[in-house]
């Protein structure tokens, strides 16, 4: 009697049936790939329906760089949309920070991603909002702030988006990785105001549009292996302008962590969520910009300080920490040359 050939490689944990494809970095569990999208998916189901992310009926944008984590959310609530009838109208929307060589390629793929999972795509730019692009700002202030730009006129640029497009809320692609490294950061920092809603899965209630991240619990080497197992069409070249961000340092510490023990990127969430501020803290009172009418805790908001200093000639204006602009810093800049210019280009050109 001839004996049974024996199965090659281990089988998978959960179905016990399929040979395991890969190794699960949340949960070390050798599983197939049927396994692995279904539990994936699963688990960003479970995350928004527990926290009662969506209503019927809202429009959701998505906002899409085109990278692998907001294509696999695109794709993901999609799919999740289709499957369960959430009864969500989706949107994609792109931002184009005028960075020549990078943002032009990776908004290609979004425009592919667009006609492949049938979701209308809205894209706005720096220089329609702002009259800058990123390109001439790291002409003028090099490379060792421009992230800080950056990443305001993001923010905002975003919001703006949204606004045109009307949506109720605004979903990210911002994964547990992303997450654990905010939550360092804002201690490194001291930013007490943001270490108190930075592990928060909604976020800018209080703002024009808020902001939900499915992908809070969800590690960025999952997303990168579904997206390679589900053959997602992605750009994965990093932004050229960010080689030495402040962010890439607290990066590589957590990703030595999560090589030593995977749960501490969880681990580290759970400590963002669990912080509480003492009640005698003193926490900065938002209310809107007098200049643009965004949400800030100065009289002018940061994209506008920025902007500001862009159109003086003055590029380091802005950079550190939030200065209030009292009347004798408002008086000296009517007076400054430019201040014509400066009126010409606000970033407040959207209504919220």
């Amino acid at each position: 009697m001839e004996k049974a050939a024996k199965p090659r490689g281990r089988l998978c944990t959960l179905c016990n049936e399929k040979r395991a494809a890969l190794k699960r970095p949340k949960t070390l569990e050798q599983i197939c790939r049927e396994c692995f999208y279904a539990v994936f998916e699963d688990e960003i189901h479970r995350v928004i329906v527990d926290n009662q992310l969506f209503k019927p009926g809202e429009r959701i944008a998505i906002g899409a760089s085109g990278g692998k984590d907001s294509t696999v959310l695109a794709y993901v609530m999609s799919e999740l949309n289709r499957r369960h009838k959430y009864g969500l109208d989706l949107f994609l929307l792109s931002v184009d920070e005028g960075i020549t060589g990078y943002r032009d390629d990776s908004l290609e793929t979004v425009k592919r991603n667009e006609l492949q999972y049938g979701l209308p795509l809205k894209v706005v730019s720096y220089s329609e909002l702002y009259g800058w692009t990123m390109d001439e700002i790291v002409k003028l202030i090099g490379l060792k702030n421009n992230c800080t730009f950056c990443g305001v006129f993001r923010r905002q640029a975003l919001d703006r988006g949204s606004a045109l497009l009307k949506v109720d809320k605004l979903v990210t692609g911002h994964n547990a990785d992303d997450i654990a490294e905010t939550v360092l950061l804002n201690i490194l920092r001291g930013d007490i105001a943001r270490l108190s809603r930075c592990a928060s899965i909604i976020t800018g209630e209080d703002g024009p549009i808020p902001r939900c991240k499915p992908f809070k619990y969800t590690y960025e080497k999952e997303i990168v292996m579904y997206a390679y197992f589900k053959k997602l069409d992605y750009f994965s070249t990093e932004c050229i302008y960010s080689p030495n961000a402040y962010r890439g340092f607290a990066r590589e510490f957590i990703k030595d962590l999560e090589r030593i023990r995977p749960r501490a990127i969880l681990d580290i969430i759970k400590s963002g969520e669990d912080f509480r501020i003492s009640t005698s803290t003193k926490m900065p009172e938002q209310g809107n910009c007098e200049r643009c009418g965004y949400i800030s805790s100065q009289k002018w908001c940061k994209a506008c300080v920025l902007l500001e200093g862009l159109n003086r000639g003055l590029p380091k204006l802005g950079i550190g920490r939030s200065r209030d602009l009292d009347n004798k810093r408002n008086t000296n800049m009517k007076q400054a040359n430019g201040t014509q210019n400066l009126q010409s280009k606000q970033c407040g050109s959207l209504d919220f």
